[in-house]
């Protein structure tokens, strides 16, 4: 039926006149190539005639005949890693090289790839190159010798970023996403009720983080990064890059990493960029095969290197420059994992067994690149880096497969870091490990060993005396994970997610359980930074009822329930490192008790009367009953005269007016009365 129809329409299409797909007389085509082929033209080639692929390299060794062939295989080594050079040459003075030559390479993006990595290279101790694109000439011919002052920038007052720090009964802030990402507020602690410090709608289109001190506050967006700080969280700082997904601060703030997968391009490296947090510039950029494990770059504790980890490549770069330290990568063949020290600028890394070369474990002193410890290991399966606070101790968990045995035996390497020549001691588990923690600042670690129900929790202290000795296991814990206090000394155990919320808050000085409790479905906690109080929090993003976060003391006794709509997530404002010195530290801890008056008598009257907010409302309620009361007085003096007019000219307003009209009345009442004999009181 279907194929009639086409041939009838087909028929009546040859009868009649053909229609004209011609554009009309007067038709003005407005659309521009721009609009119609933009992809496509931004990659169409520029237009250029070529000396922008060339580079000219100075400061090179001036050699004769007999060394130049030496010295072009030593540059061709060198720059050929920037891309493929098609024309090199060597200008000559009396048959010597005159110190410079001119390198083209095959497209322009190699000849700025080799100004950016090679500009600097130290060459030997009477050679540094500096490298420049042949077209910098033109431009910098074009500067006019009359110097110009720059134009003086307006100073941009953000106001006092460490204002938080100021808060006179030092309460600490964090943190809030929740009515699923809709709503992101700032909360100052407090043991009655949080204290809304800020509260924005779609601050963030994900989620938010704090740099390392605290001082920014970083919200996600389609287009990049922006950071807030100050008094009114005003925004400090933008970083435009397109599908931001992850960040990560420097620990001295100086710098910020971002990732996104839109962005990366072969010629231009986007994926990973590192900017410079006071200015907003971008210091550099990095290709990304793989964000999966994240960070991509490990930063030293002072932020003065930063380093990352390729197929037997560790590349380690310095600031401010961004470039590879020494102009080369360290080449250790099966590199798996490393870490840097918090205390020092010491790597540690490891490398698996290789046929007849056992794994070992390197500790590495930058930048020197001196090999302080190298420890080597036999059967090993898997090992895990965990560093103390401090940097004190490094704890390498191997897992491993003696020979002659079945099952996985682990052991705790233990380096002693600021003892000579680092010794290590051993300590031996045969039972699964969940978990592993050091104490923040101190000598004593938790693991968490064996299989549900039979989960044992032990404590280890680490002595002077180059000992590891068991302090105490709790057996048939409910926990899968290791929270300590940030100043250590206490810790809770959590059975997270799959356990229901189990927590167990424990005083490792004597290894007491301080208290037992539970908070179901918990997917998160997070310890205050002062240690006096932690939040536990079941996130609408892992579960989605029971959303809300509690707030309990260190010692387990729960402060407050907060139920949010859909709450997301807490996270508490970090602070910066105390500025007090060992010293003065002591003395206030020997004072201690001279403080603790004032403290007392601080929660006594916080105890006995309403919070300062209650106070605050209820005089400026007094302060508004006061004024009404004043403008009713005033309204009662002026209707005075229209009383008196109504009455009769009867003042009535006060009760001793009009006393010659008063009558008197006595009134008087029947008491009983009892009649008693003397003689009967004798």
């Amino acid at each position: 039926m279907r194929d009639t129809e086409n041939m009838e329409a087909e028929a009546e299409f040859e009868e009649g006149e053909e229609p004209s797909f011609s554009d009309p007389e007067d038709f003005v085509d407005d659309i521009s190539d721009q609009e119609l082929l933009e992809d496509i033209l931004r990659e169409r080639p520029q237009e250029a005639d070529g000396i922008d692929s060339i580079i000219v390299v100075d400061n090179v060794p001036q050699v004769g005949p007999e060394r130049i062939e030496k010295l072009k295989n030593v540059i061709h080594k060198i720059f050929s890693k920037f891309g493929k050079i098609t024309n090199e040459f060597y200008p000559e003075d009396e048959g010597k090289t005159k110190g410079y030559i001119f390198l083209e390479y095959a497209s322009p993006a190699h000849a700025l790839e080799a100004v950016k990595n090679a500009d600097g290279y130290k060459l030997d101790k009477q050679h540094t190159f500096r490298v420049n694109v042949f077209t910098d000439f033109d431009k910098y011919m074009t500067i006019s010798d009359e110097w110009e002052a720059p134009e003086k920038q307006p100073f941009k007052d953000f106001g006092n970023l460490r204002h938080w720090m100021e808060e006179p009964d030092c309460r600490d802030q964090y943190s809030v996403i929740f009515e699923a990402g809709e709503r992101t507020g700032i909360f100052s602690n407090d043991v009655k009720e949080p204290i809304t410090v800020e509260e924005r709608a779609r601050w963030t289109e994900t989620y938010v983080r704090w740099s390392p001190k605290g001082t920014y506050l970083a919200t996600f967006h389609q287009r990049g990064i922006a950071l807030w700080g100050g008094e009114k969280f005003k925004q400090i700082q933008r970083f435009s890059h397109q599908g931001v997904q992850l960040i990560d601060f420097s620990p001295c703030e100086r710098y910020v990493v971002t990732f996104s997968p839109l962005m990366d391009t072969k010629d231009d490296p986007q994926a990973i960029i590192i900017w410079d947090v006071l200015t907003g510039q971008k210091k550099r950029g990095f290709h990304c095969e793989s964000s999966a494990h994240w960070p991509i770059f490990k930063w030293s504790h002072d932020g003065k290197f930063f380093a990352r980890m390729t197929q037997d490549t560790l590349s380690i770069y310095e600031t401010p420059s961004m470039g590879l330290l020494d102009k080369k990568s360290l080449k250790i063949s099966g590199i798996k994992d490393f870490s840097w020290s918090p205390g020092d600028n010491i790597i540690a890394f490891w490398v698996p067994e290789d046929k007849d070369i056992p794994a070992r474990v390197t500790l590495m002193q930058l930048p020197s690149r001196h090999e302080i410890r190298v420890r080597n290991l036999f059967n090993v399966v898997d090992c895990k880096l965990h560093w103390q606070k401090n940097g004190d101790y490094l704890c390498v968990k191997v897992d491993r497969t003696p020979k002659g045995t079945q099952g996985v035996v682990t052991n705790f390497e233990i380096f002693r870091m600021r003892e000579k020549q680092v010794p290590v001691d051993v300590v031996e588990m045969k039972e699964s490990i969940i978990a592993f923690a050091w104490e923040p600042n101190g000598s004593k670690f938790a693991v968490l060993h064996g299989e549900s129900p039979r989960i044992n929790a032990s404590f280890y202290h680490v002595k002077n005396n180059g000992k590891i000795e068991l302090i105490k296991m709790f057996d048939k814990q409910q926990a899968n994970s290791i929270f300590w206090s940030p100043q250590g000394q206490f810790l809770v155990l959590a059975g997270l997610r799959s356990m229901n919320g189990a927590l167990a808050f424990v005083d490792t000085s004597d290894c007491t359980m301080m208290n037992i409790a539970e908070h179901y479905m918990a997917s998160d906690v997070e310890w205050d930074p002062t240690g006096r109080y932690v939040v536990t929090s079941v996130s609408w993003w892992s579960h989605k009822v029971d959303n809300a976060f509690w707030l309990w003391t260190f010692q387990g006794r729960l402060l407050q329930k907060n139920n949010k709509d859909r709450f997301c997530q807490l996270l508490w404002r970090p602070r910066p490192p105390t500025l007090l010195s060992a010293e003065q530290i002591k003395l206030i801890k020997k004072d201690l008790k001279k403080y603790s008056k004032i403290f007392e008598q601080k929660d006594r009257l916080s105890q006995s009367k309403a919070s300062k907010e209650l106070v605050d409302k209820r005089r400026a309620m007094m302060e508004e009953y006061r004024k009404y009361r004043e403008g009713a007085m005033q309204m009662y003096q002026e209707q005075r005269p229209l009383r008196l007019e109504l009455r009769g000219g009867v003042d009535t307003d006060e009760l001793d007016s009009n006393v010659d009209d008063w009558e008197e009345e006595t009134i008087e009442f029947f008491i009983n009365e009892e009649i008693i004999p003397l003689g009967d009181l004798a």
